[in-house]
């Protein structure tokens, strides 16, 4: 008796994971990439104490007295001529630029951009080395606690969101640019001719990428266990779930994307358009608490956002199944609207 034939998408699905652990580029993207940009930022962030701000002082009667109460108060200094100043201030090598009077009595003048996080800092800390020289006594006594426990650190904010940009990543790329290229090489057109039905292409691609979740978090959660001890504090099934929610998420915003693209240019763009934006505003290298606002609920929504959200609720915080229930939610919502769109959009050739 001949042995039974296996459901399309089964044979679709191993087809597909064969084709990806046959290509070297993209086991390199999706494993080997996120883990030399841990390597990098860890290396840059761990452990490493502030770097001093950087302070002009312009050349004057004042300037060497200055120079001194700064350099003693933890600053690096810079004296300047007037020319000089202007540049190195217009250029952010130094933060504040500190104008001497003409006799000791005569006032101090700062000249800092107001929007810049660095040069308010510099002034202040000046402004009360300066004070102080001047004789302030300062009402209370106050002492510094700086905090260098897990959780706490850059290293710790930074492994979810690279985690959570090499799903979505692995995701737009490895399903958007596939099906495109294989409808460029009119392959699409000759399975249009088999009884393979486009739910079940469409899932097949959906169902592998699934297939190297676990790799892909696991070799990055691996890597920074050893290298810079940041610990899963939640619930692995909460951690397994939120990931394979964000994979099939991006999933279907890949098929939408590659549903009609003609050529690999067109799918290059259209990927990047999507992924850009949300590698600036979803929380990836830094908080998406830095922008506006009137910016925030929009943020809020957006899928890398949400599974960000969920990736650092589980790692960072010790979260549960439920306390994620809201960015899975909102990741259901954009993959299966995606997904049905796509499918009901998508063509052939």
């Amino acid at each position: 008796m001949s042995e039974r034939a296996r459901p399309a998408i089964v044979e679709l699905t191993l087809a597909r994971i064969r084709e990806s652990l046959r290509e070297p580029g993209v086991m390199f993207w999706v494993f080997g990439f996120p883990i030399l940009l841990s390597v990098g930022l860890g290396l840059a962030f761990r452990g490493r104490p502030p770097e001093p701000a950087s302070v002009g002082v312009l050349e004057g009667p004042q300037a060497a007295a200055i120079e001194r109460t700064l350099v003693a108060a933890g600053l690096r200094v810079q004296r300047l001529r007037e020319a000089a100043a202007r540049e190195r201030l217009r250029t952010g090598r130094v933060s504040v630029l500190v104008m001497p009077g003409a006799t000791g009595d005569a006032p101090l003048t700062y000249r800092f951009d107001p929007m810049r996080n660095d040069a308010r800092e510099a002034r202040a800390v000046a402004d009360v080395a300066l004070q102080r020289a001047a004789g302030r006594v300062d009402a209370r006594v106050v002492r510094d606690e700086p905090v260098t426990e897990r959780g706490a650190r850059y290293i710790d904010f930074l492994i979810p969101g690279l985690i959570g940009m090499n799903l979505m990543s692995g995701s737009m790329w490895g399903i958007g640019w596939v099906i495109v290229n294989t409808r460029v090489r009119k392959l699409l057109k000759r399975l249009l001719a088999s009884p393979v039905r486009r739910r079940d292409l469409l899932g097949a691609q959906a169902i592998a990428r699934v297939a190297s979740v676990p790799l892909e978090v696991g070799s990055v959660l691996v890597f920074a266990r050893l290298a810079f001890d940041v610990r899963v504090t939640g619930s692995l099934l909460a951690l397994a779930v939120v990931a394979v929610a964000g994979a099939l998420a991006f999933a279907g915003m890949a098929i939408l994307v590659a549903s009609r693209a003609q050529n690999t240019e067109t799918v290059s763009g259209l990927m990047n358009f999507v992924m850009l934006p949300m590698f600036v505003l979803s929380g990836v290298f830094f908080s998406a608490s830095h922008f506006p606002e009137r910016l925030q609920p929009l943020i809020s929504v957006l899928p890398l956002t949400a599974l960000n959200d969920g990736l650092r609720a589980v790692i960072t915080d010790g979260a549960h199944l439920g306390g994620v229930l809201r960015p899975l939610a909102l990741l259901a919502a954009w993959g299966v609207t995606s997904f049905a769109v796509g499918l009901r959009i998508f063509r052939w050739g």
